[in-house]
């Protein structure tokens, strides 16, 4: 149920910035959108975000928390019955999976490689694996791990500097037999499973815990701390292991159900350069979550898991770097998108032109280049910049691959930045029908976001909009 509400057009927009800074760009798009503002009470925060897929078979075995529940990607492919579902930010593989599952044409992109790897074990699962064949490799790998074997070296956990003492010794011991036991396990499915089965658990089992931005330390790490966290109980890893592989033996036959069908296109890799090789108008529906541009650094939070998979310390800077500008060490890739477009440019060329006249954007940027020595870090002016390009650049393939007719449905978060309100729906929503779609509608959820507790305390607490926006591809781009 979607319920006009003429409040909800945040004070950040139509009011005065608390700086003192210009406003009228960003009061031209609230008076362009504001009428496509609803509020949605069906969109509960467990819907878009991971909490719906808590308890999910699959969607449960891996803790990625940046993505959203399998009950949405249904609700809204039951509503459009489309043939084909992408998703270029795929995360875990939630909308291929699910689409496949209802006998959807699906395809998935996603940079991080633990997202792919998930998302194939669930469809190997979901599409011929038995539980008995899992049980079985399952408790053939406890077994080892139990041995006490004294394992070769090669079979360490291959830390990076992010990751050193987050294992006690006994751990990283289970560790090494773990991987020397999936090191000869040939049987390409059940490999998949267990390595997941395993990645899945090295968090629980070790002295970090995800928050956000970073990870945070246990004062058992042996690290030198500014604050002491202390995460209470933590079992050892074959203790931990064995529980995720009952939990994914009991899910298989619940799997089929869900997923079972057509597998799931799943590529690894950036949308950024893989975009432009996707024939035009391939897709009925797009539903997606794009990192949001809140500075989370995901090669950190996830830094046990990409460096069980053999990522090395210059792994973690290429791939920090090839993911959408969304914190505050991503650098310039206009040099890099340029290479990779070459002379077939016209996608690119309308991208940056989108977004070099999209006001509201550099009036933000303007306001925190005169206050840049207040900021906590200045680096967030260029996260801003190369954010909102990058965008355009995904927004206007999108108008390209998807078919006249189709749907896009994007969950995204709007942000702040001393004091300043980023309108997101609204300039993603301008990219939109700039690449040929019509914003039908930005439904909002009935509670939003708080503003973080530094900016609330200067600024007050201002609650920042999280939607769903919906675009329908209508036509050609327009000028």
């Amino acid at each position: 149920m979607q319920q006009r509400n003429d409040s909800v057009v945040s004070t950040a927009v139509l009011g005065e910035s608390p700086n003192g800074a210009d406003t009228r760009e960003r009061k031209m798009l609230a008076n362009r959108f504001d009428e496509r503002l609803t509020v949605n009470r069906e969109y509960s925060r467990r819907l878009v975000s991971y909490q719906g897929n808590r308890n999910v078979p699959g969607l449960r075995w891996l803790k990625f928390k940046e993505g959203f529940s399998h009950e949405l990607v249904a609700h809204l492919i039951a509503q459009r019955n489309p043939e084909s579902v992408f998703d270029p930010f795929a995360g875990i593989c939630t909308t291929p999976l699910v689409a496949a599952g209802c006998g959807k044409d699906a395809t998935g992109i996603e940079i991080m490689p633990i997202g792919t790897l998930t998302g194939e074990a669930i469809a190997c699962a979901a599409n011929g694996v038995s539980a008995e064949c899992l049980h079985d490799g399952g408790n053939a790998l406890l077994e080892e791990i139990g041995t006490g074997i004294q394992c070769s070296t090669e079979f360490a956990f291959p830390h990076v500097r992010i990751t050193e003492g987050a294992f006690s010794s006994e751990t990283e011991q289970e560790i090494a037999r773990a991987r020397a036991f999936l090191s000869r396990c040939k049987d390409g499915h059940l490999n998949k499973l267990l390595n997941v089965a395993c990645l899945s658990v090295l968090e629980e089992s070790s002295y970090t815990r995800k928050d956000g931005q970073f990870l945070r330390w246990d004062a058992r790490s042996g690290r030198s701390l500014r604050s002491n966290m202390h995460k209470g109980y933590v079992p050892q890893f074959c203790e931990a292991l064995k529980c995720r592989i009952s939990d994914m033996v009991e899910d298989i036959d619940s799997l089929n159900d869900l997923f079972g069908g057509p597998r799931p296109k799943l590529v690894s890799g950036s949308c950024l350069e893989l975009l432009k090789d996707i024939p035009s108008e391939s897709f009925d529906m797009v539903i997606t979550s794009p990192p949001y541009a809140n500075r989370y650094d995901y090669t950190r939070t996830y830094a046990l898991e990409l460096a069980w998979m053999g990522y090395s310390q210059t792994d973690f800077s290429t791939l920090r770097q090839q993911m959408l500008s969304a914190t505050v060490e991503n650098k310039p890739k206009l040099d890099r998108l340029n290479c990779v477009y070459g002379e077939d440019r016209e996608t690119l060329d309308a991208a940056v032109s989108m977004y070099r006249n999209q006001g509201a954007i550099h009036e933000v940027v303007h306001s925190l280049t005169e206050r840049e020595t207040e900021l906590s870090n200045k680096q967030v002016i260029r996260l801003i910049k190369h954010y909102f390009l990058e965008m355009a650049l995904v927004i206007a393939e999108l108008g390209r691959i998807v078919r006249t007719g189709g749907s896009v449905f994007m969950v995204n978060d709007n942000v702040q930045y001393h004091g300043e309100e980023l309108p997101v729906d609204f300039i993603l929503s301008d990219f939109a029908e700039q690449s040929g779609f019509d914003c039908t509608n930005i439904s909002m959820l009935p509670r939003g976001k708080g503003n973080s507790s530094q900016q609330m305390a200067r600024f007050g607490r201002r609650e920042l909009r999280k939607c769903v926006y919906e675009w329908v591809r209508t036509s050609e781009r327009r000028p």
